[in-house]
């Protein structure tokens, strides 16, 4: 499914709108084709594509669901769009590598607290503003919980090695070993 997803965001005319560079990304990506690189903090990525874009604690947008499927592109594709500097990028696929996506699953447990601090925070704030991101920092914390991320990786980590997605029955890669 990566591979499809991503001819599909190379053949729309979004080209200007990813000018992300690699070495700006914000480290609370989640390991794939997508992520935002030093974005601008009017956080309305969040808003176009609330299940797969959040704000970190500076307001920089940051992919924390990879597109699955259709819905999921045109979500990432939305927050690109709106994204006023072209800070998304994606060619994560030439940048992640086995080695790099189980160390940053080996530090998923700081994620994981981010987005619980965050969401905590929030929740008690009196803006409608931040409140309405609970849902989503909680949702990206229980992603990390209910082994929805863990199986998502571990096809990446697949697709990453084989360059083509898994046939039914065959094993995946272990996040917790090379």
């Amino acid at each position: 499914m990566p591979e499809a997803l991503e001819r599909i965001a190379g053949n729309i005319c979004l080209s200007d709108r990813f000018r992300g560079t690699w070495e700006r990304r914000n480290p609370l990506n989640v390991p794939g084709p997508f992520y935002g690189a030093d974005t601008d903090t009017c956080g309305a990525g969040p808003l176009v594509a609330p299940r797969h874009v959040l704000c970190d604690a500076r307001g920089q947008e940051f992919v924390y669901r990879q597109a699955g499927d259709r819905d999921g592109l045109t979500e990432i594709l939305d927050a690109a769009e709106e994204e006023p500097f072209g800070d998304y990028a994606h060619d994560g696929d030439d940048h992640w590598t086995p080695e790099s996506v189980r160390e940053w699953w080996a530090g998923r447990g700081q994620v994981r607290a981010f987005a619980e601090r965050l969401a905590k925070e929030y929740a008690e704030n009196d803006q409608d503003w931040d409140r309405d991101r609970v849902p989503a920092l909680r949702d990206f914390a229980a992603s990390i919980d209910n082994g929805e991320l863990e199986g998502y990786l571990r096809n990446y980590l697949f697709w990453l090695t084989e360059r083509r997605s898994p046939q039914e029955g065959e094993a995946l890669p272990d996040l917790s070993q090379p």
